[in-house]
């Protein structure tokens, strides 16, 4: 019997897109960051073969993971014709410095270096590429802002951003490589503050101890610190404000404690996306931008807590 209901707990765990301990152990559910979406509705993950072969490729942001299903599927409805969409949503850093500027692999499977669409948190990466000869042109599209995750309830009494200097709490935060979220903006903040030697111990690192037992840095945030605080692994993290609340659409045990401006860094955060000149299918990414324009898009995201772009935001513009 007790063999038969851990059968089902993993079985309703996938399908809920949440890891086991087992499961989340390994990789905290980063394989589903790698999906391929199908017109008929259905969604496979970790498929890396499609990034070569989609009919969309599309490497974006990771910290909008949790938007992608309604978009691509409210996309797809609009241009049926376009029957796969693969879609990539892992830190901006990473996409950029080692798939998009050398090859990279995952899972052991190559990944192609020349998306449809590329979006970060940071436009440098873009210009960057704009440099490259690689892309001419983006366009903002969404806005974000930094707020703490903690366990449902705030067992540790956090109230604000200033409480990440006592040393009671155990931290777990985006890492300052690749994750855009921190490495320009939590970074920031906490130099703001006065804190960032007490809580980074001046380490730059990735899936390791910066302070030893107090603060982690983790390899994909928005999966890892929900999951290492549900588990008591960690007390507190900087995420954005959208993961909080899709954590809490789950029904996850995880609640929020607001940053005030202007250390939210919410009057700097802009989504930035460009189409790569060499992209295979240069005619779907224009119409995907043109639909990221749309009231239909910009609803989607901010129903996950995003806040709109401007009208004149959302037109595409050189670099």
């Amino acid at each position: 019997m007790k063999l038969k209901i851990a059968a089902v707990s993993i079985l309703t765990a996938l399908s809920l897109g949440v890891a086991t301990p087992a499961l989340a152990a390994k990789d905290a559910g980063l394989g589903h960051d790698y999906r391929t979406f199908h017109s008929g509705g259905k969604i496979e993950y970790g498929n890396i073969k499609d990034s070569y072969n989609a009919e969309l490729i599309m490497y974006l942001a990771g910290n909008q993971f949790m938007v992608m299903e309604d978009l691509i599927q409210d996309f797809q409805g609009k241009n049926p014709d376009i029957k796969t969409i693969y879609v990539e949503t892992i830190p901006p850093g990473q996409i950029f410095k080692k798939q998009l500027l050398k090859q990279g692999e995952i899972n052991g499977q190559k990944t192609s270096m020349n998306p449809d669409l590329f979006a970060s948190v940071n436009i440098n990466h873009l210009k960057k590429l704009h440099k490259k000869g690689i892309m001419d042109k983006h366009m903002i599209y969404t806005h974000n802002k930094l707020e703490l995750m903690v366990a449902k309830g705030n067992p540790k009494g956090i109230k604000g951003p200033q409480d990440l200097a006592r040393d009671d709490l155990v931290q777990s935060h985006p890492n300052p490589l690749t994750e855009g979220i921190f490495k320009f903006y939590g970074s920031e903040m906490l130099k703001d503050l006065g804190l960032y030697q007490k809580v980074t111990g001046g380490k730059k690192c990735k899936s390791c101890w910066a302070v030893p037992g107090k603060t982690w840095f983790t390899s994909r945030h928005h999966r890892e610190t929900p999951y290492r605080i549900e588990k008591g692994e960690a007390d507190v993290g900087i995420v954005w404000t959208t993961e909080v609340a899709y954590a809490k659409r789950q029904g996850r045990p995880i609640d929020g404690v607001s940053i005030p401006a202007p250390y939210n860094k919410q009057d700097k955060v802009g989504y930035a996306i460009g189409p790569l000149l060499k992209g295979p299918n240069q005619k779907n990414a224009k119409r995907f931008l043109e639909y990221l324009a749309t009231p239909a898009a910009q609803s989607i995201y901010a129903g996950y807590g995003f806040v709109p772009a401007s009208k004149q935001e959302l037109k595409v513009k050189p670099l």
